[in-house]
């Protein structure tokens, strides 16, 4: 989302948290001020590209470090970033997972990791860095739950 005007319609539609892509690279006061206002319902989603921020549909990259971002995210108290793997997104690879832990070290709110997740094993291998990392809250899996290569609810313990 990238207007105020865009996040209160959502959230007046009962949507319980939404996410700023492009925006939170463009302008931290806008992301200040969003959090100042809804508090834990704003997440910020940095999309990682060679461990640079990825803006626009990952077309075009910043000068800024993904891990760079994230520490000023925190400190605005952003509740949650979704951290993207360019590279791993879709391909069914693997994730990153020393980005993903980078990312984990670097901040203190809560971390999604997204981007490569192919099957189970990549799943527990996620679990285990949430064991290291409190902070690493959840994970995205897409391309690997529509060609059935991971299923929901066998990962509950």
């Amino acid at each position: 989302m990238r207007t105020r005007a865009t996040v209160e319609q959502a959230l007046a539609l009962g949507v319980r948290r939404v996410v700023i892509g492009t925006r939170a690279a463009e302008s931290e006061a806008f992301v200040g001020e969003l959090v100042q206002a809804f508090g834990e319902k704003i997440a910020v989603g940095i999309d990682a590209k060679g461990g640079q921020v990825a803006v626009k549909g990952w077309v075009d990259t910043t000068g800024t470090t993904a891990l760079a971002l994230a520490r000023r995210m925190d400190a605005l108290g952003v509740a949650t970033l979704i951290h993207t793997d360019v590279g791993t997104d879709g391909m069914l690879t693997g994730p990153n997972l020393v980005a993903q832990e980078a990312m984990c070290a670097a901040v203190r709110c809560r971390v999604i990791a997204s981007g490569g997740v192919s099957r189970r094993e990549d799943v527990q291998a996620l679990m285990a860095l949430a064991r290291r990392y409190a902070n690493l809250d959840g994970v995205i899996v897409g391309k690997a739950l529509y060609e059935r290569r991971v299923e929901l609810g066998i990962y509950c313990d």
